[in-house]
């Protein structure tokens, strides 16, 4: 995110760096207007619109997601500020290990989408190099430009134009998503940290029940980290509600968005005939797509399947082996954990396997009604 000139600005930043920080910006926005312009002038020519406006959906998501991060700036700050809090600071080498395969699993998937993003990226451009195109010239990617390919060295700057801007595309796109989606995670964590330490209250036995002071003792570390547990649970409700008033715009145009690339891809293989590479890349680039915004919904299913799991936990803990304090203070923490906790794009809607399947569903109609207009 800081080489790509998108991360959270410091005040220590030099005239380079913000230099650079707006170049990189401006590279994103200039692909779009160009995108823009070339959906005007081919209006009416559905085949043509449909070629050029799934890579515009894109683009546009981008754009917006980056012009929210940027709003939201002093939000992602206080979330950072946040994670460094020291309730959520681990005490053990098991709470480390926890926070580790978390951060590790969701690095890998999104390393897996930026990888695949960029070979889809790659392939557009190889496949647009005059070697394996009859030794014609042609950008990779349909759009107006104010250069052509019939001089050099026109031709050449705008490919590079266009790849450097499509690839630094496909990693700003997964890692703005990264800083959300790991905040969503980061908050699955801390909650199974709460279900590690509730289960850590030890058993009493045979020897602590007849000796009184060690009894009083046993209930006194019994509260004590119930108490913990509590606040520490406070502080996760508190996080969460937190990175949705952050992201929750920006979640509502990955949702919507996302309908809207997945729409005019699929679109465009049901107009493609004899272009063999690009009918297989761009069912790529839909898997792709639908993998990305599934993992969307997965997190915000996480976080709700997280917190009805420590819901279940309370229970398994050795409440019976507590006094009536820790019993009652008990039933109130299963109450509150009883309520879903839920992340919501656009404060509306909840981010779910069933938001997954709808989308899908929505998507396959507006394909449907696409197709028909053929």
């Amino acid at each position: 995110m800081k080489y790509l000139g998108v991360w959270v600005p410091n005040e220590s930043d030099t005239i380079y760096r913000k230099l650079y920080k707006i170049f990189m910006l401006s590279l994103q926005y200039t692909f779009l207007l160009f995108q823009m312009i070339f959906v005007v002038q081919a209006w009416g020519d559905l085949e043509a619109v449909a070629d050029a406006v799934y890579l515009l959906f894109t683009q546009a998501s981008l754009c917006c997601k980056i012009a929210i991060f940027h709003i939201n700036i002093e939000g992602v700050r206080e979330l950072c500020q946040q994670m460094n809090n020291e309730v959520f600071r681990p005490t053990s080498v098991v709470h480390e290990r926890i926070l580790q395969i978390r951060a590790k699993n969701i690095k890998r998937l999104l390393l897996c989408f930026i990888v695949a993003a960029e070979m889809i990226c790659l392939a557009w451009g190889v496949a647009a190099l005059p070697l394996f195109d009859n030794g014609s010239r042609k950008f990779p990617f349909v759009m107006w430009m104010p250069v052509n390919t019939d001089s050099s060295p026109q031709y050449e700057i705008g490919f590079l134009f266009q790849e450097l801007t499509i690839s630094t595309s496909a990693m700003m796109y997964y890692g703005v998503d990264s800083v959300a989606f790991s905040t969503v995670i980061f908050a699955c964590a801390q909650m199974e940290i709460i279900m590690e330490k509730i289960l850590s209250i030890e058993s009493r036995n045979d020897a602590v029940l007849k000796n009184v002071p060690s009894l009083t003792k046993h209930y006194f570390n019994g509260n004590k980290i119930l108490i913990e547990c509590v606040k520490h649970y406070q502080a996760v409700i508190t996080f969460k509600e937190l990175v949705e008033n952050t992201f929750h715009i920006y979640m509502f145009f990955q949702l919507t968005g996302t309908v809207g690339i997945i729409v005019m891809s699929a679109f465009r293989i049901l107009v493609l005939e004899s272009e063999r590479f690009q009918f297989i890349s761009t069912i790529i680039y839909v898997i792709v797509m639908v993998s990305q915004i599934y993992l969307c919904c997965w997190c915000g299913h996480e976080l709700t399947a997280t917190n009805e799991k420590l819901h279940r936990v309370l229970y398994m803990s050795l409440w019976y082996e507590q006094d009536v304090k820790f019993q009652r203070a008990l039933c109130f923490t299963m109450a509150r954990t009883q309520r879903p906790l839920v992340l919501r794009a656009g404060h509306y809607i909840s981010l779910s396997r069933q938001t997954f399947v709808a989308i899908l569903r929505m998507s396959y109609s507006y394909i449907a009604v696409l197709n028909q207009t053929m």
